[in-house]
């Protein structure tokens, strides 16, 4: 018990703070002032932070000092040791719109635009830490309920008794074809053949069948060019003249191969529709709900339809 009181009176992280400011001041006399202080107890805590440590981290030559390689070593690891506390303190604030920790899985499909929004939302607030998976829709709902994540987006609605499902969001559906591409009827499409992904079959009933409505039967009709699990990947082979795809107009605007594919214009209108996942017994921080809401308001901006976000 003694040993364990003496550790603990050692350890002040109080200490460390004093010899933060001393590095960054380069004085004692100003570090007592900036600490409100004065300059003794200043040298106070740094012998005992050498004591705690059992070595010196300052040569002291007359009024000034250098850094030993201990003491490098101890401003390096103090600063660590108080940007952790900072952000372990403003994760604690479920309040707080701009600091704390989110966990956030979804598919590549949304993540590909959604992933660089949030990314730029943490460089404006350092504070905030985002943990961000891709994942397919079945993989996204065991993570919830075995609690890696606190939210999930996924591409089809989920009944189960222990998660929440809503719809979040809705992108409209491309009918991706190579940039020379000169057709536009059904039969056009299925001499090139079909590029498959993990909802590209859905999607391309989903979109083929309003937009064909005589003439469309079955995706099994056309002939499958190949299979990718990574959506991002599939305008690739659209872009070297391989087939066709279908994919969420999120995919095309950030596909590298914008300029080597186009999408066809059609008549009707079919939207991806997206779904916020959570399991029913949390209560989420805010900092989702702007995140979420964030994320529509830059797509009404850019003339997308969109579903109003319920958490």
């Amino acid at each position: 018990m003694l040993l364990k009181q003496w550790f603990f009176t050692m350890f002040n992280a109080q200490y460390f703070r004093t010899f933060i400011t001393l590095v960054e001041t380069g004085s004692f006399t100003r570090t007592a002032h900036r600490l409100e202080m004065t300059q003794p107890g200043v040298s106070q805590h740094v012998r005992k932070l050498e004591s705690y440590l059992n070595k010196e981290l300052l040569e002291r030559k007359g009024r000034s000092f250098t850094l030993t390689e201990t003491g490098r070593r101890a401003y390096d690891y103090a600063l660590k040791l108080f940007a952790e506390h900072e952000q372990f303190r403003h994760g604690l604030d479920d309040d707080s719109l701009d600091s704390g920790d989110c966990r956030i899985a979804s598919p590549g499909s949304v993540g590909l635009m959604f992933y660089p929004y949030i990314l730029g939302q943490q460089q404006m607030h350092p504070n905030l830490t985002v943990n961000y998976s891709f994942a397919f829709n079945h993989e996204i709902v065991n993570d919830l309920l075995e609690g890696r994540y606190d939210i999930g987006i996924v591409t089809e609605a989920m009944n189960h008794a222990e998660l929440d499902c809503s719809i979040w969001h809705q992108e409209p559906l491309c009918l991706v074809v190579p940039a020379d591409f000169a057709g536009s009827t059904l039969s056009d499409l299925m001499g090139i053949g079909f590029l498959n992904y993990y909802d590209g079959i859905n999607h391309a009933n989903a979109l083929l069948r309003a937009n064909y409505p005589d003439e469309f039967r079955s995706m099994t009709h056309f002939r499958h060019q190949g299979f990718t699990n990574e959506v991002s990947m599939v305008l690739d082979a659209v872009a070297r003249g391989l087939g066709f795809t279908v994919v969420s107009r999120l995919v095309l605007e950030t596909s590298p191969w914008q300029r080597q594919v186009k999408a066809l214009n059609l008549s009707n209108a079919v939207n991806e529709v997206l779904y916020l996942l959570r399991r029913r017994d949390s209560v989420l921080p805010k900092r989702y709900e702007k995140l979420l809401n964030g994320f529509h308001a830059q797509r009404v901006q850019e003339k997308t339809p969109l579903m109003p976000s319920t958490l």
